[in-house]
């Protein structure tokens, strides 16, 4: 017996295949939702453990911050006490700067050379004096520069020619001259002589080997 099928089955394939596909396209929706959403989660969480790393490091920093506040105040504290010592330091060592002034004022003066007034403003002290000639001053500004070191950077500020009545009929030309010169203090002042017979002390030692190695050559001879 044959059966024919008269229902339209073309069709009815097509609202098969088109459920399908409405289905797959609703899973593949619920799925893509789903998969955002837990991105999204995923982001949300990370961000916020990131916030709250945030707000722990932005605690510590302002804890840091006061901390070096803190260190800030100590230094400037200690800066200020070291100042502080190293005035009192100076007070103690200048006590005796007038006297080494003196002394060594004495010891540089060269002959022909005469001091009329001397004046110290904190470490500069300005000399003003009479000289025999020019030659003279140039000497007093040599021995002020190099032989001693409690002074430092002499200046010849002037030098005026000018006339000195030995007597009635003697009068003789001299140089009316103003010298500045620093005071240098103790501390640097030994410092200063250390260097010197440091500087002193080394010619005289390359000196000594040559003259060991001849002695040597004459011993061999």
């Amino acid at each position: 017996m044959i059966l024919i099928n008269l229902l339209p089955h073309r069709e009815a394939a097509r609202k098969r295949r088109r459920d399908v596909f409405n289905i797959s396209l609703g899973a593949s929706a619920l799925l893509g939702g789903l998969i955002a959403g837990a991105i999204f989660l995923w982001y949300e969480a990370a961000i916020s453990e990131q916030q709250s790393t945030n707000v722990v490091l932005q605690n510590e920093i302002k804890k840091l911050e006061d901390q070096i506040k803190d260190i800030s105040g100590l230094e400037a504290e200690i800066a200020a006490l070291r100042a502080r010592q190293q005035a009192v330091e100076d007070l103690q060592s200048d006590r005796n700067l007038p006297v080494h002034l003196l002394t060594q004022m004495v010891n540089q003066l060269p002959d022909g050379v005469y001091i009329n007034k001397m004046t110290q403003l904190d470490q500069t002290v300005t000399i003003n004096g009479v000289a025999q000639s020019n030659e003279r001053v140039s000497e007093l500004l040599r021995n002020l520069a190099s032989n001693t070191p409690w002074f430092a950077k002499p200046e010849l500020v002037e030098i005026v020619a000018g006339n000195v009545a030995l007597t009635p009929r003697d009068q003789r030309r001299v140089a009316n001259f103003v010298i500045k010169v620093r005071l240098v203090r103790s501390s640097e002042a030994e410092k200063a002589a250390q260097s010197q017979n440091a500087a002193a002390a080394a010619p005289s030692a390359a000196a000594s080997v040559p003259l060991s190695a001849g002695s040597a050559a004459v011993k061999k001879l």
